[in-house]
């Protein structure tokens, strides 16, 4: 629905989450700037403002949904060029404590493009509108009304320019990601501190890519083998299939780290439940050494708590809420943060905190899943409410249950698809199936073994 909001948007911050606002914003404002400190514009690559960027990114089911309701015809873009394109049930190897989930085909889709041919498509498809420019420029500070209670834009500097000028809008989105200074400048400007949770697991991820084809290649036609970090076996791994290698990261929490050199790298992978993620790549060649991630805490900032905000600001992606990233949100909660931003501008915008409200609601599912799948380590520190630790409880019933019924397994791969929201695993023909298991002959299948629904 077109609703006229105003003369001028500007996105802070040019990564997917700034994207996926640019592109709504395009269809109520006359003009969008998006800002960014790396040069966006024929970009290739691993920038240097994502230094996660070399580690292999996941969008999820829901993702793609949206990704395809924004930018029609994208997923079929991406297969006709080669990308693994598949049914995000079965073309995903889910194992929980190195056993397999049970595997059943479904509607939803799984894209395995890697974080930087898809954001560079996503970039073409937002710069080919006719209404939105681009920006290399430092983010300096944000510019208010005398009285401070509304945002005027934000101060940028752009390479060889002594001193910064201001970016003037009507509305200004805050997308600059986990490092995100909008809290400080909000209590610079005299507003309350913003409330935070946090979880803090220390995780560390390293990954390596491989030339294809693999010797012994566990994937097969399907995207990705996952190896489920748990409490009884604390080490991850995703190895998955990109368009012209495959990649394989390794993750451990509480300082446990995969070293960096190649032979302690093989190591580590040895080390996991699924012996064959160390099979497919012990005599692989390397594309490169292993690189290395650390991510501390996943960080949850409640703006929808607070008392006042200024007018024309708003925030989303990781700038409102940074998931672990081994649990591939991201991407897709940056795509959902995008249709609560749609919603708003439909009313006419207004008070942000109406927007952060909504906002809240759509992270809730999300937060509960990671968050609460961190907790489940004793080590990690956050906030263990009773409903955390009930869930919990559940989850680790729910995991042996969707190794050997398929009605489980596919709730919980909707569920992790951000599709349904967790409490789907509760309707009754899902809970009674975890908490009375039915002695079920489980599949012939080895572990390794994918059905795949094709190509888009």
């Amino acid at each position: 629905m077109f609703v006229h909001v105003g003369d001028r948007a500007v996105v802070l911050g040019g990564s997917v989450a700034g994207l996926f606002a640019a592109r709504v914003l395009a269809e109520h404002f006359t003009e969008v700037v998006v800002v960014d400190r790396d040069p966006l514009l024929d970009a290739t690559g691993p920038r240097r403002a994502v230094p996660q960027g070399h580690h292999i990114h996941g969008l999820l089911a829901r993702g793609q949904q949206i990704l395809e309701e924004l930018f029609p015809g994208f997923t079929a873009e991406l297969a006709a060029a080669g990308v693994p394109t598949r049914d995000f049930a079965t073309s995903l190897g889910w194992h929980f404590a190195g056993t397999p989930i049970q595997q059943s085909p479904s509607d939803l889709i799984c894209i395995s493009a890697g974080r930087w041919l898809l954001e560079d498509q996503i970039r073409a498809r937002v710069a080919a509108l006719p209404n939105v420019t681009f920006r290399q420029a430092d983010i300096v500070a944000l510019e208010y009304t005398d009285d401070r209670t509304a945002v005027l834009g934000a101060r940028i500097q752009a390479p060889g320019d002594e001193t910064p000028v201001l970016e003037r809008a009507d509305l200004t989105v805050d997308a600059t990601g986990r490092g995100s200074r909008l809290p400080r400048w909000l209590a610079e400007a005299g507003y309350p501190a913003v409330e935070e949770e946090r979880v803090t697991m220390d995780l560390t991820y390293t990954s390596c890519d491989f030339r294809a084809p693999l010797t012994a290649d566990p994937i097969g036609d399907g995207i990705a083998v996952i190896s489920v970090a748990t409490p009884g076996h604390p080490r991850g791994a995703t190895l998955a299939r990109l368009p012209d290698r495959y990649s394989l990261s390794l993750n451990g929490v509480l300082g446990d780290r995969a070293p960096t050199d190649l032979p302690g790298f093989l190591e580590y992978a040895r080390s996991l439940p699924v012996p064959a993620i160390h099979e497919a790549i012990r005599d692989a060649e390397p594309l490169g050494e292993p690189v290395q991630f650390r991510f501390p805490a996943s960080v949850r900032r409640r703006y929808e708590r607070m008392t006042r905000l200024p007018a024309g600001l708003v925030a989303l992606g990781d700038a409102a809420c940074g998931f672990n990233p081994i649990y591939a949100q991201g991407m897709t909660v940056a795509a959902t943060g995008s249709l609560v931003l749609r919603d708003y501008l439909e009313q006419g915008a207004g008070d942000p905190r109406r927007y952060f409200r909504a906002l809240a609601k759509t992270l809730d599912g999300a937060w509960d899943m990671s968050a609460g799948g961190d907790l489940a380590f004793p080590d990690v520190t956050g906030r263990r409410t009773p409903q955390v630790r009930l869930g919990n409880a559940f989850m680790r019933r729910m995991q042996v249950a969707a190794t050997r019924d398929r009605v489980v397994a596919a709730a919980f791969v909707r569920v992790a698809g951000l599709v349904d929201a967790p409490q789907a695993m509760m309707r009754p023909r899902v809970l009674s199936r975890v908490l009375w298991p039915r002695d079920e002959p489980v599949a012939a299948v080895t572990p390794l073994q994918h059905t795949t629904g094709g190509t888009a």
